[in-house]
């Protein structure tokens, strides 16, 4: 495999505070991007099967409203082609400040979206191309700001800089359901908030946008490509490079990632659904498992991150993966005492061991499987392709799975289990490749 760059060549105080900022950068700019994602994730958990999707039967209305959030993931492969693409070539920096205004355009007009009863079935079709730029937008988002942080970061504190991407998640996370805790909280009656309520935060994104366009635009390219730049080793087409020189390397990300994919939109999406439509558990106590799982996960992953740069990723990872395996079923009785302390601990729980585990560290693992020539287009594409396959369709097809077991959650938790046991074997098989930091293909 031809490659012309090392890690781990970020030295000395100026570079150590770039790092710093990239870090910073990356660490804002997921905030924007995951709160406007995951907002539009937790209210088609909520509200967007009565609005977009009316009808007589509200599961088939609730699968429909889970299809759209499915069409975002599926766009999300595309996104990444592009963007890595051009981020490879051209820069990360500018991808990312372009990731970060579509997602910001597109979310801000789902705020003023008519619904189907003001304009019909043009309602969910301009719903679901806004769902699709979203999509394409965080499709470029997760390599370019990984890459950002890791690529600048100091030798031996790779883990804890790209984990920063991953904080940045939570906190879109938390500020997006405690936007809509907060609106549906303070907007009453509950028809009021369906009526205009649900709109405020999709709309109230203009402010993150602006913050994050300003901090993005300010912090320069990362030190690995100002470096590959200087060899003039820029590849024409990368993804097409990085398929011939590294081709096991997108199944071997596709294998690990999986599990954590598939479990983190099964607790932070279909959860909030089967709790509040099938278990009768109302909604703030969802909403407020989720904040305060949000809140744990900001304290939990530096102190994960800082243990993996100590000891390696390895073993991080393959106890995730098996948490995965062993809390699928417990997490589901969790929710089915419909208990609210209980209902936290379980979300809190199986979040914490699985997604965040295995989520924090995975940032240095995937991208040095790819060689820095083409490493936005290769990680970029296979962390996005398992997207689709795994996390876009988890809440769909955890739904279906629940209706037909008549409710009961039982095939919900066993795919919830099947899969973070196919990364578990993954993340086994290839033991020698993580631990020597570079795939050859």
């Amino acid at each position: 495999m031809k490659t012309s760059i090392t890690s781990g060549s970020v030295t000395g105080k100026p570079a150590a505070t770039k790092g710093r900022r990239a870090a910073a950068a990356s660490l804002v700019g997921a905030v924007v991007d995951w709160y406007d994602y995951f907002l539009y994730g937790t209210a088609s958990a909520l509200i967007f099967g009565p609005l977009f999707f009316p009808g007589n039967d509200p599961v088939a209305s609730q699968l429909l409203a889970f299809a759209t959030f499915a069409i975002g993931f599926f766009f999300r492969p595309i996104g990444s082609l592009v963007f890595g693409h051009f981020g490879d070539r051209i820069g990360r920096k500018k991808m990312l400040v372009l990731t970060l205004l579509i997602m910001g355009a597109a979310s801000v007009l789902i705020g003023f979206l008519p619904t189907y009863q003001n304009i019909g079935v043009w309602a969910p079709i301009l719903l679901i191309i806004l769902r699709a730029a979203q999509g394409f937008a965080v499709g470029g988002e997760w390599a370019g700001a990984t890459l950002m942080a890791v690529e600048s970061a100091p030798e031996g504190k790779k883990t804890l800089y790209g984990s920063v991407v991953q904080s940045g998640a939570y906190v879109g996370i938390l500020t997006a359901n405690g936007a809509y805790y907060l609106t549906s909280t303070l907007i009453t009656p509950d028809q009021a908030f369906l009526d205009w309520g649900w709109r405020i935060p999709f709309i109230a994104s203009v402010i993150v946008i602006a913050i994050g366009f300003i901090i993005r635009r300010s912090v320069g390219e990362s030190e690995e490509f100002t470096t590959l730049q200087k060899s003039d080793d820029i590849r024409k087409v990368p993804f097409i490079a990085a398929l011939k020189e590294n081709p096991k390397s997108f199944f071997i990300v596709f294998g690990m990632r999986i599990g954590e994919n598939v479990a983190n939109y099964i607790i932070l999406t279909f959860a909030i659904s089967y709790a509040t439509k099938t278990l009768g558990v109302d909604k703030s106590i969802s909403l407020t498992a989720i904040i305060a799982t949000a809140i744990a996960s900001l304290f939990a992953i530096p102190i994960i991150a800082k243990y993996a740069d100590k000891y390696g990723p390895y073993k991080v990872y393959v106890f995730g993966a098996a948490a995965g395996v062993v809390l699928a079923f417990p997490f589901f009785w969790g929710l089915e005492t419909r208990n609210v302390l209980i209902i936290i601990l379980a979300v809190m729980v199986t979040l914490l061991a699985v997604e965040v585990t295995m989520a924090t560290v995975q940032q240095p693992i995937f991208t040095k499987l790819f060689s820095p020539e083409f490493r936005y287009s290769g990680a970029g594409f296979s962390y996005q392709i398992t997207a689709a396959v795994g996390g876009g369709v988890a809440p769909l097809v955890a739904t279906w799975l629940v209706s037909v077991g008549n409710g009961a959650s039982y095939l919900a938790a066993s795919y919830m289990a099947g899969v973070c046991g196919i990364s578990l074997i993954t993340t086994l098989a290839v033991r020698k490749r993580i631990h020597a930091g570079h795939a050859e293909g």
